[in-house]
């Protein structure tokens, strides 16, 4: 069978607009950095792992840098719209392809939702928006109403997005200088008003709940989930105007900042507590109770005028970010369709250019998602692992690449790549282990749902195009998708009282499967004529054609 892309604008014109210049690119991913991540992240890592969440944040920080570096190489190379969704089909065919293909459309799709329970939850600051949420289990859940203006503001966000990309990209930069602009103002308000290096070594001390706590709460408090977005510059690579030079830069450039802004508020949100926000222990200390943390950390310490500026950016920041997700899921959507994974409708653009069936999509799996996740900490671990799996495709496709096209161009070359790119994947690995059990059979839910999806494609044929599996290529992906659910199980973040895998050498265990995988797949990629082959047939018209 011939090799199963598109050819290049059949049937999709006008098609996508080459106009989002480096600010724009970097500030959809700073953009999607700066969300509600930062507005309750800080409060559950404290939680979590008590003053250490500032290793925490370190750790996650180091651990999204390396799987960012790896996405800037990919990008340059090959700047496609939904980049991340389309860089393990060209390694490894239709199978893997289709895999991390949904992997990365369920991360995006599920961003948006989180983003408006994170508006809602801090506009019960406000007596017109009590009967929107209740106190369930020590969390703010959705009340019926809630539903009702969650929806609305999904529409909202939706609507916004049927602009043209440049409109949109313009729109988003002058949110993002208000979304990085405010929790810099925060930090230096904060540090100047109240700043108690007591609370450093209070209630039950610095690192109260050993690495365990430092380890999970990378992972389940929201650390990761903050730092997440970067990739969305690769996402609209499609839509760059210069992108080998700037893809590369966006991504590294918003990771960078989105560090530096990240460890910053958790130093001065801990430092900014009053004494009567900390009890015995940091798990149970008053704080936790909190529906706006720093707006009302900010009341407390008399600096009501921030305190306000933080209500209105509860509404800015999150809305931003919800903003340009749905935005990043309707282009993966529009790229998995060019692949063959998904019926050819996703394809369809407005005559600006916008492929609206993707945005219609999102924004009904989107208001889906507030049934079964009603609350901002419920959708957080979900989101987090579906990420950092997307996340784990790109390092394997950029050993690919290096090992069968390394004469290609690369705009940025990853220093150290040859054994960078294994360390990420590691990295990945780890990061869904220590999001634990509760969170990862629930994603293995999600995949199943995908996995039904992409094959009533296939057998309904929605799309002509019928892509090759290569199961061959993609022999590895089954043991290992099943194989991390069983180390998690049997890990020391897994359900059993008594884990078969103990602390680190649970992490010993990933690391060593991780690296078996690794070089199982370098060994049984696509060869590099089929590899090429595709990327002249689709990639480097697709690059042209929308000039």
């Amino acid at each position: 069978m011939a090799i199963s892309e598109k050819a290049p604008g059949a049937g999709t014109k006008p098609g996508l607009k080459r106009e989002i210049g480096f600010v724009g690119l970097i500030w959809a991913s700073e953009g999607s950095i700066i969300g509600s991540g930062w507005l309750f992240g800080a409060q559950g890592a404290l939680a979590a792992a008590g003053p250490a969440a500032i290793i925490s944040w370190a750790i996650g920080g180091l651990a999204i840098l390396i799987l960012a570096l790896v996405h800037a190489e990919l990008g340059g190379m090959y700047p496609v719209s939904g980049g991340t969704a389309r860089f393990p089909h060209y390694a490894y065919g239709g199978a893997a392809g289709a895999s991390f293909g949904w992997f990365s459309w369920l991360q995006a799709a599920t961003v948006a939702p989180i983003e408006v329970l994170a508006m809602i939850t801090y506009g019960q600051h406000y007596s017109w928006a009590h009967g929107w949420e209740k106190i369930k289990g020590g969390e703010h859940v959705l009340t019926g109403p809630g539903i009702a203006v969650a929806v609305g503001l999904m529409a909202v966000i939706t609507a916004i997005n049927f602009l043209s990309i440049r409109l949109l990209a313009r729109t988003n930069s002058a949110a993002t200088w208000w979304k990085v602009g405010i929790p810099l103002l925060t930090i230096f308000v904060f540090a100047i008003v109240q700043f108690h290096t007591a609370n450093f070594t209070a209630a039950d001390g610095f690192n109260p709940y050993g690495a365990k706590g430092i380890l999970s709460a990378v992972s389940t408090s929201g650390i990761i989930f903050a730092l997440l977005g970067f990739e969305q510059a690769d996402q609209l690579a499609g839509e760059s105007a210069n992108p080998k030079r700037d893809i590369p830069r966006a991504v590294i450039g918003s990771i960078i900042i989105g560090i530096i802004i990240y460890i910053a508020l958790q130093v001065v949100f801990l430092a900014a507590l009053p004494a009567s926000q900390i009890g015995h222990t940091w798990a149970n200390s008053a704080f936790n109770a909190l529906s706006g943390p720093f707006a009302q950390v900010a009341t407390l310490i008399s600096v009501g005028w921030l305190a306000t500026i933080l209500y209105l950016d509860a509404v800015i920041s999150p809305g931003g970010t919800g903003l340009i997700y749905i935005t990043g899921s309707s282009r993966v959507s529009y790229g998995l369709s060019r692949n063959g994974y998904v019926p050819t409708a996703f394809e369809k653009t407005n005559n600006r250019g916008v492929p609206w069936v993707g945005l219609i999509t999102a924004f009904v799996i989107g208001c889906i998602c507030f049934l079964p996740f009603p609350s901002w900490r419920s959708l957080v671990g979900l989101i987090t692992s579906a990420s950092v799996l997307m996340y784990a495709g790109a390092p394997l496709s950029f050993g690919v690449f290096r090992n069968r096209l390394p004469e290609a161009h690369r705009p940025y070359r990853l220093p150290g790549g040859s054994w960078m790119s294994p360390l990420a994947f590691v990295v990945a690995n780890l990061l869904i282990l220590w999001s634990g059990w509760t969170t990862d059979w629930k994603l293995g839910v999600a995949i199943l749902i995908g996995y039904v999806i992409l094959v009533a494609n296939r057998v309904f044929k929605m799309n002509p195009i019928t892509p090759q599996l290569d199961l061959r290529a993609a022999q590895w992906l089954p043991v290992y998708l099943v194989g991390m659910g069983l180390i998690v199980y049997l890990s020391d973040f897994g359900p059993l009282k008594h884990p078969w895998f103990p602390l680190w050498w649970d992490m010993v265990v990933t690391g060593v499967f991780s690296l078996v995988i690794y070089y199982w797949a370098m060994a049984v990629a696509l060869p590099a004529e089929k590899i090429q082959a595709m990327i002249d047939q689709v990639v480097v018209p697709e690059e042209e054609e929308i000039l």
